[in-house]
């Protein structure tokens, strides 16, 4: 065999050598259109020595049997007439007969014969590789093929100390590994400069005592430990309890925020009082947290199980309370459900301008009297339509204009910003409505008249129903074919009105030779302005009225008006009314 087979010499293991790998290593059939060894063409199991040994009778059969097949694989491996020359070299009696070899001058040591003719073969480990230790110097191989293979060309001595060793040169590789062996080497990482500890948590004032660079700080070069300060152990000691102690703590509010009770004062709170603004559409949730930044309630929690604790706790309106601080849950809430103390002004349908004044005055603190004056004096600075306020004997220009609703105060409010805000409304509803286009639709004479006709309707009525009658009841004693009434109105409600009252049971005598603009008891006709703030259930009934040719009404229970077409089903039922106020009145 060539320097490149299996045989006792050196084997390549360069990475650039074409027989560099494993090829043939187990003695297997290399793969298909390989020159493994040297050029030269090899048997599908090559003279490897650990099979020689192990199968030596099949060993020495083989050539014999398979003599074509042999001749064959050289036909297609080496087709070139330079090889099909050279073919009966490699004759098949030929291919397992021992090597012709060249030694050098030098005497080899005397070989021991094999016991079946065949050459002593090299020490093998226990994975079948040649350890290089055998008895034998490696012989160079007459190669017929040297021309054709730059390989073949390389000589090699016959002696160890003649060839030359590929393996221990310093620019050599390493020797060949079997495949059991071969592991992949880790790449050398480079240990990054520690920089040494200093200052008094290393250890002592900042002296590394002597400690080379990189070294970490703890033993000296002396490998005795170096000492820590009891400064560092006080400071780790204090952030350790830092850590545990802040842990604990915030696990003790969470429980007891999660699981306890909420905290809550107790009592009705101090003397010092503070405004809460709750604004519209407010949960509870949200009240309960507005009430403790104000320093209302102690947390939300409290005002909120409070809140649904109190049957009527979900009740509570939007609006400015005026409250104590550190009130307990329980006190704000029942605080809030009593409208007296909401700081509010509510407009109800039908009331009258004078309490509304009165309600501001209360509300903001101010004398009596102190937002009629204003309203008086400032009428037309307040916004009012252009239709209205301009009749010199109405009582009070804004009657009928302060629309029926609920106003929160807040600390900026004055009588002048409320009374603007509720003309507004009015004025804004009106248009709506479209009582301008209405009033002659209606056979009134400006949209003035519709309001007080609004007016007069919420004043008599109980509800909806009542609103359409009693405003057709108005409708048809206007009428000048009204030879009843002589288009007389004769509302009570107008009589109290310019009185000042609001009385049931009065002399209808004097009434009827009381001389006002108001009193539809002696005038013809629509009193000269509202005697209201009517309301928009009102407000619509009076732009569609029944049409029931309804002329009288009377309430004979307080409770439910009946209403009739003639003269005589009135009387009958004035008559059933006072007999019922004598009852009453034990008389």
């Amino acid at each position: 065999m060539t320097e490149y087979g299996r045989g006792r010499g050196p084997e390549p293991w360069h990475p650039e050598d074409p027989l560099y790998g494993d090829q043939g290593w187990t003695g297997h059939q290399t793969q298909q259109g390989q020159v493994p060894y040297g050029g030269a063409p090899q048997q599908e199991y090559p003279q490897e020595p650990q099979y020689q040994q192990q199968y030596p009778e099949q060993y020495q059969q083989y050539p014999q049997q398979y003599p074509e097949y042999e001749q064959q694989q050289y036909q297609q491996q080496y087709p070139d007439q330079q090889y099909a020359a050279q073919q009966e070299a490699y004759a098949p009696q030929q291919a397992y007969a021992p090597q012709q070899q060249v030694y050098a001058p030098q005497q080899p040591q005397p070989q021991q014969p094999h016991p079946q003719g065949r050459p002593q073969q090299p020490a093998y480990d226990n994975q079948g590789w040649d350890t290089g230790q055998g008895q034998y110097v490696a012989a160079v191989q007459a190669d017929p093929y040297v021309g054709a293979d730059p390989y073949a060309q390389q000589t090699v001595a016959g002696y160890p100390g003649e060839a030359p060793d590929l393996y221990t040169t310093p620019e050599a590789y390493p020797p060949p590994q079997p495949p059991g062996r071969r592991h992949l080497e880790p790449e050398p990482v480079e240990e990054e400069a520690e920089e040494p500890e200093t200052g008094f948590l290393a250890g002592g004032d900042g002296d590394d005592d002597g400690d080379e660079p990189g070294r970490r700080g703890g033993r000296s070069k002396s490998g005795k430990p170096k000492k820590r300060s009891g400064m560092a152990c006080l400071i780790a000691a204090v952030v350790i309890l830092g850590v545990v102690g802040g842990g604990g703590y915030y696990g003790y509010s969470y429980i007891k925020a999660r699981f306890g009770a909420a905290e809550d004062f107790a009592g009705e709170g101090t003397d010092e009082l503070v405004d809460v603004d709750i604004p519209k559409g407010a949960l509870l949730g949200q009240m309960g947290r507005i009430l403790k930044d104000a320093g209302v309630v102690a947390s939300a929690q409290a005002f909120v199980d409070a809140a649904n604790t109190n049957p009527k706790g979900k009740l509570i309106q939007p609006g400015l309370y005026p409250m104590k601080k550190k009130m307990s849950g329980a006190a704000a809430v029942a605080l809030m459900l009593d409208p007296n103390k909401l700081n509010v002004i509510t407009v109800t349908e039908g009331m009258r301008n004078a309490k509304v004044y009165e309600a501001i005055d209360k509300k903001l603190g101010k004398p009596e009297g102190t937002t009629r004056e204003i309203a008086l004096r400032d009428a037309k600075s307040l916004g009012l339509p252009a239709w209205a306020g301009n009749n010199p004997k109405l009582m009070d220009p804004l009657e009928g204009f302060l629309y029926p609703m609920r106003y929160d105060l807040s600390k900026d409010s004055t009588p002048e910003s409320l009374l603007k805000v509720m003309v507004k409304n009015a004025s804004d509803k009106y248009a709506e409505a479209g009582v301008e286009s209405k009033a002659k639709e209606l056979g009134l004479d400006n949209p003035l008249q519709v309001i007080t006709v609004a007016s007069l309707v919420n004043a008599e009525g109980k509800n909806h129903d009542d609103f359409r009658k009693m405003s057709e009841v108005v409708y048809n004693r206007l009428k000048k074919t009204n030879d009843v009434t002589n288009q007389k109105i004769e509302f009570d409600s107008t009589y109290n009105y310019a009185k000042g009252q609001s009385e049931i049971n009065f002399n209808l005598k004097e009434a009827q030779a009381f001389n006002n603009p108001y009193n539809t008891h002696f005038i013809k006709g629509l009193p000269v302005g509202p005697i209201g703030n009517p309301g928009l259930d009102a407000l619509t009934a009076t732009l569609n009225p029944d049409h029931g040719g309804w002329m009288f009404f009377v309430s004979v229970d307080g409770n439910t008006t009946t209403f009739t077409k003639t003269y005589d089903e009135h009387l009958k039922l004035v008559a059933e009314f006072q007999e019922r106020q004598k009852q009453k009145n034990g008389g």
